[in-house]
């Protein structure tokens, strides 16, 4: 399995409709819609230790971000 400070991880929940997200910090948060998944994992480390509501924090969005790199060759 890949390790590293830069490693994500994504896993179905088995029995459930759900998605598990681990960031490289430790962090993780469960989850059925996996656009908003990305978003908490991609916005490292803002909303990983939210105080104003720990289930599901205030984050920028960054599937616009996303969408601009679908396929454009680099």
């Amino acid at each position: 399995m890949l390790q590293g400070p830069n490693v994500l991880r994504v896993v179905w929940v088995p029995g459930t409709d759900r998605l598990r997200g681990v960031c490289h910090c430790g962090s993780s948060r469960l989850e059925e819609d996996p656009a908003l998944l990305w978003e908490w994992l991609l916005a490292h480390p803002i909303g990983h230790f939210s105080t104003v509501d720990p289930v599901h924090p205030e984050l920028p969005s960054v599937r616009g971000e996303l969408v601009s790199h679908v396929g454009r060759a680099e």
